[in-house]
């Protein structure tokens, strides 16, 4: 999936709550944010795109075995899927290794291209704002109400 997510180490991790990288300054204060636990699409883009490449050996120790694919090269999928996702894509998702996740999942940035690109290929809004739902207008409405009389 992303030609570079690996190079950049230092990234806010791939669960981070929102994006910003594709809205402007004057979009933000406004804007729903993406929200990578109900999206998980950059988790189940493609079997080549986990792998491991800056991690260390004592990094690599620390994923659970079951997760590592058989040639050690990266995490094993389940076709285009990561193992290590839990829930269901464009709906509630989660790392099941978050804390111990590959460093190209660190890298991986909400709102970027290759993660609209993951949209896309799952058929997920891509364009901001997007909709909230039901249950988050819900709550919306009701904090525009106050408190009761």
């Amino acid at each position: 999936m992303p030609q570079d997510a690996d190079r950049n180490p230092a990234g806010p991790g791939l669960f981070a709550l929102a994006a910003t990288a594709s809205v402007s300054s004057s979009q933000r204060g406004s804007a729903p944010l993406f929200d990578c636990q109900s999206c998980g699409a950059c988790c189940s883009y493609s079997p080549e795109w986990p792998r491991f490449s800056t991690e260390d050996d004592a990094q690599l120790d620390r994923i659970p075995e079951k997760y590592v694919a058989a040639d050690l090269s990266g995490m094993r999928c389940e076709g285009s899927r990561c193992s290590a996702l839990t829930g269901e894509v464009g709906k509630s998702t989660a790392c099941g290794i978050y804390e111990v996740r590959p460093d190209v999942c660190h890298a991986c940035m909400p709102g970027d291209d290759e993660c609209l690109m993951a949209r896309r290929a799952h058929g997920l809004p891509v364009e901001l704002p997007i909709s909230p739902t039901k249950a988050e207008q819900s709550h919306m409405d009701s904090c525009e109400e106050g408190p009761p009389p």
